[in-house]
């Protein structure tokens, strides 16, 4: 789905302006020449935006100079002597979306959800991608070496001894954060704090300095989230430990890395061969440059692309059918939480009332931006500035943009209408402050969402999607949150306790699985870290089951020709287990064990199976039960 996904971009912005489009944003006649003309420059800036991306030679011969206009600017901003401040160094790479020392950022008040507030944290990645990666000595030395061999390209022996240290420095930051674990766990990261006392904890960085610069000129901010406590206090010690230059080489070195894919020059190639080895690639492998492109403007200018695409890959009907099944496995969830013995009466009505208040989006916003509307995409990107001549300059404007676009919410209701994904993404999520779950149309595709295949098929895959999101209210994380998205404590301590001894049982289940680690010992899956969606996995699966079910006893289905030894309630779970079947480097995986909420593939249909008493009972295995069940 993926690669049809992909390729149906490409196609899209390899083509000219489609002149012969028939889409109904073009009624009235009357106003066709405006809406056409505003959709045209939307196309023609994003098609600059995609073309300056594909000329690579261009790319080549500027080599590091443009890279080199930035880093200059950083030496400038925190130079090596009294003048320097740290949160300035902070403030003008957080203004191109890089993360140094501390993240600041907006969202929706887990306990006030239509407020938008400012939250402060740990940067989410340190330079390898995750903590536990520095425990790997083997690794970090590799690492530290093409650290020092790059940035001495770069700035041949101005501080060779402090680019050595920039890895001690990381070492340092990442052994303060918290585990990976954590990071979704809301009765750890939700401190609530004046922002007066939140820069108490690191004095060295002016924290209220940094939130005024990244905040619009009106507001005020006087209270924030902080969402790493322990790791701002150590912070302040590191920090103080830590010598002028390694820290300028320190942001010199966080720039290089966000910075490397707009970059065609020999200096940055160690840390490309690097970052290739790193997940089991080839080191010198370059993805084909038009992939590259494409996910360029899906991730800059990715509503452009979404307008496109929903034309060529969306329709009424699709749309009419996913409501369909969503409502379906609402349903019958609702049902799941009325029969949990274990959940007590005044518990079980608020959750079903929780279930009903959950907002379905599905395949693409028409709000904050509606994307059929070329007047107001093109308004919405009007800040953004796009040369077909400078690919590097216009990543970088796109992501000030962004980064803008976050901020300039302060002060405003949290708007309930913004999607977190684009369109064309194979992918779906459930927002817990919003309640809300959402669906792209370009997870709702062939072979595993069409109105014209067999029920079983779109409920044994995009079904089971849609009830994992649909669990996601009931999971480790989710459950904390009512249903209109306030982090509270709404259920009763009987069913806190009953809850966590039966997601206790998922934890100990996949802990048990394992992949191939470093030197071929075996490496366990973190079953605390994977919690939530293993839960959801297997909720979704039952929930969609069961709605199949009752959806086929009114409008029986079609068997597949040369599939007939298979029973179609079979065919529901070979259908979600192909939906996962698939491929990993080992170093891939390895990697995903430390950073990826998610099981491995392969553990997402055994683990899941297993838990699955209808999936038992279909394929009559000997023992009935699952191994672990909530919902």
């Amino acid at each position: 789905m993926n690669e049809n996904s992909e390729l149906l971009l490409r196609h899209i912005l390899d083509a000219p302006y489609p002149r012969d489009s028939q889409h109904s944003y073009f009624s009235p006649m009357n106003l066709l020449a405006t809406k056409k003309s505003a959709d045209e420059e939307n196309f023609d800036k994003m098609k600059a935006a995609y073309d300056a991306c594909l000329d690579e030679d261009k790319v080549r011969n500027l080599g590091t100079g443009p890279l080199l206009q930035v880093l200059d600017e950083i030496k400038k901003t925190y130079p090596v002597d009294d003048s320097a401040n740290l949160e300035d160094a902070i403030l003008l790479l957080a203004k191109y979306g890089v993360s140094a020392l501390v993240t600041a950022g907006t969202g929706a008040d887990d306990r006030d959800p239509d407020t938008v507030v400012v939250s402060v944290s740990a940067p989410w990645s340190f330079g390898l991608p995750s903590k536990e990666r520095y425990e790997d000595e083997k690794l970090v030395e590799k690492y530290r070496a093409v650290v020092v061999e790059v940035l001495d390209s770069i700035y041949p022996e101005e501080y060779k001894d402090a680019y050595s240290k920039v890895i001690d420095l990381e070492k340092k930051l990442a052994a303060a954060s918290p585990p990976t674990e954590d990071r979704e766990d809301v009765t750890k990261y939700y401190n609530p704090m004046p922002i007066d006392e939140a820069a108490n904890l690191t004095t060295q960085v002016n924290l209220k300095s940094l939130i005024q610069g990244l905040t619009p000129g009106n507001v005020d901010v006087g209270r924030v989230i902080v969402m790493t406590p322990d790791y701002q206090k150590e912070l302040s010690s590191i920090i103080s430990e830590t010598e002028a230059k390694v820290l300028q080489s320190y942001f010199i070195w966080k720039a290089v890395q966000s910075f490397s894919g707009y970059i065609e020059a020999d200096a940055i190639k160690p840390y490309k061969r690097f970052t290739n080895e790193l997940v089991g690639k080839d080191p010198d492998s370059t993805p084909e440059r038009w992939r590259r492109c494409v996910g360029h403007i899906d991730d800059g200018l990715g509503w452009f692309l979404s307008r496109f695409f929903v034309e060529k890959a969306f329709s009424a009907e699709a749309k009419e059918f996913g409501d369909t099944i969503i409502n379906d496995i609402k349903a019958e969830f609702a049902k799941k939480l009325k029969a949990a013995t274990w959940v007590d009466k005044a518990t079980s009505k608020k959750a079903i009332d929780k279930v009903h208040n959950i907002v379905q989006k599905i395949g693409y916003p028409t709000k904050s931006p509606d994307i059929m509307d070329p007047s107001d995409l093109k308004e919405y990107y009007s800040s953004v500035n796009i040369s077909t001549d400078t690919f590097f300059a216009n990543a970088l404007s796109v992501r000030q943009f962004a980064v803008g676009d976050g901020w300039s919410a302060l002060g405003k209701p949290v708007d309930r209408d913004q999607w977190g994904m684009t369109v064309p993404t194979v992918n779906a999520y459930y927002n817990p402050p919003g309640n809300e779950i959402v669906f792209p149309a370009g997870i709702m595709q062939f072979p595993v969402f069409d109105v014209d295949v067999p029920a079983y098929m779109s409920y044994g895959a995009f079904g089971s999607v849609a009830g994992h999101e649909l669990s996601h209210a009931f999971d480790s994380t989710g459950r904390h949150y009512d249903q209109i998205g306030n982090y509270t404590d709404w259920w009763s301590n009987d069913t806190v306790k009953a809850f966590e001894k039966r997601a206790e049982c998922f934890v100990d289940q996949y802990a048990n699985y394992t992949v191939p680690g470093p030197d071929d010992k075996p490496l366990h899956v973190n079953g605390r870290l994977t919690l939530g969606e293993n839960i959801a996995d297997a909720g979704g699966l039952s929930a969609s089951f069961q709605a199949w079910k009752r959806r086929a006893h009114k409008k029986p289905n079609q068997d597949l020709p040369g599939l007939d030894h298979f029973t179609q309630d079979q065919l529901f779970f070979v259908t979600y287990s192909n939906w996962w079947c698939g491929k990993t480097r080992m170093e891939t995986a390895i990697q995903r064990i430390y950073t990826d909420p998610h099981a491995p593939k392969w553990a997402r249909i055994l683990g899941t199976m297993a838990n699955s008493r209808e999936f038992r009972e279909s394929f009559k295995c000997k023992e009935k039960k699952p191994t672990c069940q909530l919902w």
